[in-house]
C-alpha cells in the first residue's frame, strides 16, 4: 500500500510518543471528525471555537486508523481503543509534519496571496498544472494557521506541484506560513481594501501581503500584478527580501503576462494573451474580466515552472466557477428558469464590483430581472459606510435595477440608491431569506454576495431547496 506517512516518519517529525499497537502507515490526514476516512490519522485540534478531542470517539467510529492527541487530554480519552501517538501539542506536531512533507518534497511550490483572488487563482493553477504533472493543492479556502500546515502536511512525497494559498487578517500571519511553505513562486494578485477594519491604511495591508517573499526559496521569483498601484511597491519589497527575480501579469503595457484583449460573455470568455511576446486566443470556461486577469497569473506560473503551456490553455477552456465563488445554478420555477450566481463566500469593495460585472453580463431569460442580492463587506473599519455607499456606482454603471440587500452596514447602501432602483434592505440574512425564495420569478438572474459572516450561503441554499435543479443546463433557443 502506498502510505501518505509511514507511523516511524510521523513519530520522528512530530517528536511524538506512540500508544497501542500502530498500523504500519496512513493513508491521509483529517481533523474532521465527520469526515475522516478509514486509514486516515485524525489529528485532535483545539481551535478558537471547538476541541478535537471532544470529537475523538465519532472519529474512531468513523474508521480513523490512529489519533494524534494532546499529552494533557490523555486521560480524558482512555477508552478508546485507537492507537495514538501523542505530543504536547496537536497543531505544533501538524506544523512539525507539515516541515517534513515541505524537506522531502520535490515539488516546484507556489504560493498564493493577495487581496481578491486567491482561491480562484489557486483552482486555476491546479487546472493548468494537471496536463505537466501529478499536482496538490489546499482544498476550499485553507489557508490560515491550521489550513496551511494541513494542506502541507497533506502533499503526497510523489507531488510534482504544490499549490498553497496564504491569507491573513493582521500583519505578521503570513510570515510563518510562508517560511514553512518555502515557494519557489510567489504571487500577489492584487491589493484592495480588505480587512481593513484591522489596518490603519490599505499601504499595511500592502506590507503585510509583502510578507511573502520572506519565505521565497533560494533562487525563487515573485509574480506580482503589474495593473495595481502597489506594483512598484511590491516590487522594491520582493529585492529587500533577497528575491532579485520579479515578473508581471495584467494589462499594462509592460506585463509580461498580458491580458491583450478581453471578449466577456455570459458564461465564459475569450481573450487575447501576450506570453513571450507571443499572442494567444484563449477560451477560459468562466465569466468576467477578474477571472481573465488571474488567468494570466496562472499563466505566467506555467511559463515560470517550464510546464506545458499549450496544455494549461486548453484546460482553460474546462474552468469551472466553485461554490461561493461564482458557481451558477439553474433552477425550474413554476414560470421559468432561475439563474442563481453563487458568491457568498466572501467580499470586499473590489470583489464586489467585480461579481456585479458578471452579474451585469448574464442574460435573463424572457422578461427576467438581474438582481442583486448583498449583504455587508465585514472588516472595513472607521470607512465601511462610504465603502458600502460607493457600491451604488458600480451598480448603476452596470444597470442593474434590482437590489436586495441585508446587514447593518448595507443600511448605507440602501440610502445611497436612487428611487430608479428598486431595492428593499433587511436587518438579518434570514429575513432576506424568506424575501428572497418568495419575490424571485422565473427568468431573473441573482447574484449572492457578501462577506462570509453574513452566512449568504444560506439564501443560496433555500433557493437551491425550494427550486429544482435542471438536468439539462443548456440555455434554450
Amino acid at each position: 500500500m502506498n502510505f501518505l506517512w509511514t507511523i516511524d516518519e510521523m513519530v520522528a517529525a512530530m517528536n511524538g510518543r506512540p500508544l497501542g499497537v500502530m498500523p504500519e502507515g496512513i493513508t491521509g490526514i483529517s481533523i474532521d471528525s465527520r469526515t475522516v476516512q478509514p486509514g486516515e490519522a485524525f489529528f485532535a485540534i483545539k481551535g478558537d471555537r471547538v476541541d478535537g478531542h471532544n470529537y475523538a470517539s465519532i472519529a474512531a467510529a468513523n474508521g480513523a486508523s490512529l489519533m494524534v492527541v494532546n499529552e494533557a487530554k490523555l486521560p480524558a480519552l482512555g477508552r478508546l481503543t485507537v492507537p495514538m501517538i501523542v505530543v504536547e501539542d496537536v497543531l505544533q506536531a501538524l506544523g512539525l509534519l507539515a516541515l517534513a512533507a515541505r524537506a522531502r518534497s520535490k515539488a516546484h511550490i507556489v504560493a498564493v496571496t493577495g487581496s481578491v483572488g486567491k482561491t480562484t487563482t489557486k483552482e486555476m493553477l491546479r487546472q493548468v498544472l494537471a496536463p505537466s504533472g501529478e499536482v496538490h493543492a489546499a482544498v476550499a479556502s485553507f489557508n490560515n494557521h491550521w489550513g496551511v500546515p494541513l494542506t502541507l502536511a497533506r502533499m503526497p512525497a510523489s507531488a510534482e506541484f504544490g499549490i498553497f494559498e496564504i491569507g491573513m487578517n493582521h500583519s505578521g500571519e503570513i510570515t510563518p506560513l510562508v517560511q514553512m511553505v518555502r515557494p519557489h513562486v510567489a504571487v500577489i494578485t492584487t491589493i484592495a481594501p480588505a480587512h481593513l477594519g484591522n489596518f490603519a491604511s490599505v499601504d499595511e495591508i500592502a506590507d503585510a501581503k509583502a510578507e511573502i517573499f520572506s519565505g521565497v526559496a533560494l533562487g525563487g521569483v515573485a509574480l506580482l500584478n503589474h495593473d495595481n498601484p502597489y506594483f512598484e511597491y511590491l516590487a522594491r519589497k520582493a529585492y529587500d527580501a533577497g528575491v532579485t527575480h520579479i515578473h508581471s501579469f495584467g494589462q499594462h503595457t509592460k506585463a509580461e503576462f498580458r491580458l491583450a484583449e478581453f471578449d466577456g460573455g455570459a458564461e465564459s470568455s475569450t481573450v487575447w494573451a501576450v506570453i513571450d511576446g507571443e499572442t494567444r486566443e484563449v477560451a477560459i470556461g468562466a465569466p468576467g474580466r477578474h477571472i481573465a486577469e488571474n488567468a494570466m497569473a496562472a499563466l505566467g506560473v506555467v511559463r515560470l515552472l517550464g510546464a506545458d503551456m499549450d496544455a494549461a490553455v486548453q484546460a482553460l477552456a474546462d474552468l469551472a466557477a466553485v461554490k461561493g465563488r461564482g458557481q451558477r445554478h439553474r433552477l425550474r420555477t413554476d414560470t421559468g428558469i432561475l439563474t442563481v450566481i453563487d458568491e457568498s463566500y466572501n467580499a470586499n469593495p473590489a470583489s464586489m464590483r467585480a461579481a456585479i460585472a458578471v452579474l451585469a453580463a448574464a442574460q435573463p431569460y424572457a422578461d427576467g430581472r438581474r438582481i442583486a442580492i448583498l449583504g455587508d463587506m465585514l472588516e472595513m473599519g472607521e470607512l465601511s459606510g462610504e465603502l458600502h455607499a460607493e457600491l451604488s456606482g458600480p451598480l448603476l454603471a452596470a444597470g442593474i435595477e434590482h437590489v436586495w440587500l441585508a446587514g447593518s452596514e448595507m443600511a448605507a447602501l440602501k440610502a445611497h440608491l436612487p428611487e430608479s432602483v428598486s431595492s428593499i434592505w433587511f436587518e438579518t440574512t434570514d429575513e432576506l431569506a424568506t424575501y428572497a425564495t418568495s419575490a424571485v420569478h422565473g427568468g431573473d438572474v441573482v447574484m449572492v454576495k457578501s462577506s462570509l459572516g453574513l452566512g449568504f450561503g444560506k439564501i443560496v441554499a433555500v433557493l437551491l431547496d425550494k427550486y429544482p435543479s435542471l438536468d439539462d443546463t443548456r440555455r434554450p433557443e
